[in-house]
C-alpha cells in the first residue's frame, strides 16, 4: 500500500522550559509512530498554547497545509492535544470534513471517540448540510423573484462569459439597483448575486446602493 503525506501535531499548554522537553518527546514518539503506519513523509506542527483556544499558529498552519496538500492522516499523542472543550470538537469537526484520519498514541490507532462526541459530530454535520441547503434555497428564491419581475441576468451582468465562475472584481451597481427596484431585500440581492458567481456581502450591497442613490441626488 502506497502511503502519502501525513502531519504530526504536538502541543503543550505553556512556554516553560519543562514543556519544551515534552514537545521534543512528542515529536520523536509521533515520528516513529507514523512510520509504523508507513508514513515516512511527515510535516510537523507545534504549539505552546492553551487547548481551549483555536487561535494557535501551529494548529492553523497545520489545517491550511492539510487542505492545500490533501493530507488525510494526522498523528497526535492524544485527542486533547488538538484542543479542549468546544475547541476540540471544532477541530475534530473540521478534520472530519477533510476526511482525515486522526491517529493517537493513546488509542494505538485511529482516535476512539465516546458516544457523546460521536453524536455531536453527527449533529454538526447535519446542521451544516441544512445550512448549505438553506443558503442555496435563498439563492434560488432570489433568482426566481428577480426573473418573475423581469430581471434578465444574461442581458445585464458584465463578464457573463466567465464560464469558470470566478469572482468578479467589480461590484455590479446597476444590477444591485435593478434588483432593489424589483423589490428584493439587500440580503436577497447578495445571495442572488452570489448564485451568479459574484461574491458580495449584504453590507456591501447596501453601501453601494446608498452611494448610488446619493450620487443621483447631487
Amino acid at each position: 500500500m502506497i502511503k502519502t503525506k501525513a502531519v504530526i501535531y504536538c502541543r503543550v499548554s505553556t512556554d516553560k522550559n519543562t514543556q519544551e522537553t515534552s514537545l521534543v518527546r512528542q515529536q520523536e514518539e509521533l515520528t516513529k509512530y507514523a512510520k509504523t503506519f508507513g508514513y515516512n513523509d511527515v510535516e510537523i506542527f507545534m504549539d505552546q498554547h492553551s487547548g481551549y483556544d483555536v487561535d494557535r499558529d501551529g494548529l492553523l498552519d497545520m489545517l491550511d497545509y492539510m487542505k492545500e496538500h490533501g493530507v488525510k492522516a494526522l498523528f497526535v499523542q492524544d485527542e486533547t492535544r488538538l484542543g479542549r472543550g468546544n475547541a476540540r470538537m471544532a477541530v475534530l469537526h473540521l478534520l472530519q470534513k477533510y476526511e482525515a484520519t486522526v491517529y493517537t498514541l493513546n488509542d494505538a490507532g485511529p482516535v476512539v471517540l465516546n458516544e457523546m462526541d460521536t453524536m455531536l459530530l453527527e449533529i454538526l454535520a447535519i446542521v451544516e448540510e441544512y445550512q448549505r441547503r438553506m443558503h442555496n434555497a435563498k439563492i434560488r428564491r432570489g433568482m426566481r423573484r428577480a426573473v418573475e419581475n423581469g430581471y434578465q441576468p444574461q442581458n445585464n451582468l458584465k463578464n457573463r462569459g466567465n464560464i469558470e465562475g470566478r469572482e468578479r472584481k467589480e461590484v455590479p451597481v446597476e444590477e444591485i439597483v435593478q434588483l432593489r427596484q424589483k423589490g428584493l431585500t439587500f440580503a436577497e440581492i447578495a445571495t442572488t448575486l452570489s448564485g451568479l458567481g459574484i461574491s458580495i456581502s449584504k453590507a456591501t450591497v447596501h453601501r453601494r446602493y446608498i452611494e448610488y442613490m446619493e450620487r443621483l441626488e447631487e
